[in-house]
């Protein structure tokens, strides 16, 4: 595998994690900043150099990078050079196109057990639609990786309810089963979106 993807929002734990992948690959680690096309630029233009020492390129926040440069820089992923290996960090996979979350090897980072402010919009918002526009809203995510974190997000999301509610423990309950059966079943490659409607037609 020659790029790998660490998901969490725990910097203390990220970096550790960067670390001890640094030093699994025995590369040499440069830091490039990844927001705007100009950026993916400077980078080809260093990886079209011949090299020979195993390098490590490090792109943090990839996920806050622009829909243009993240297109622009799959094409490095899609055609690595042999002593190149990237290590990409974001908090969530919300805002990665699933082509790139496909060719890098996830490593999920534990730490912080609550939600970025982005994942917890887009949780809310999935949880306030009618059950037709949860349909639609899981039709649009094929890849398992993202399902997982989707799923993943909203267990965390109602356990947070939970835990601040007097009221409709039952409910929260079993919604929290549904959600775990899902992210079982996703985890044991079971088909994603049967899954995923599965997940929403269990939800109260």
């Amino acid at each position: 595998m020659h790029a790998y993807l660490l998901i969490g929002n725990n910097q203390q734990e990220v970096d550790s994690k960067i670390e001890k992948l640094i030093n699994k690959l025995k590369v040499k680690l440069l830091e490039y900043p990844l927001i705007k096309i100009k950026d993916v630029r400077e980078l080809g233009s260093f990886t079209r150099l011949s090299i020979d020492a195993p390098t490590g390129i490090l792109i943090k926040d990839v996920n806050t990078a622009s829909t243009e440069a993240l297109n622009a820089f799959l094409k490095n992923l899609e055609e690595p050079q042999k002593n190149i290996f990237y290590i990409l960090t974001a908090s969530s996979v919300n805002n990665l196109p699933p082509t790139i979350i496909s060719r890098c090897q996830i490593i999920k980072v534990r730490g912080k057990k609550e939600l970025d402010s982005e994942s917890r919009k887009e949780v809310s918002a999935f949880e306030k639609k009618s059950k037709v526009g949860q349909l639609q809203k899981t039709s649009r995510i094929w890849n398992r990786q993202e399902a997982i974190f989707f799923v993943e997000n909203y267990i965390l999301h109602v356990h947070s309810l939970l835990l601040k509610t007097n009221n409709g423990y039952r409910s929260f309950a079993k919604n929290i089963r549904c959600a775990n059966q899902a992210l079982n079943s996703l985890n044991a490659n079971g088909n994603v979106q049967l899954q995923l409607t599965n997940f929403v037609l269990g939800l109260v």
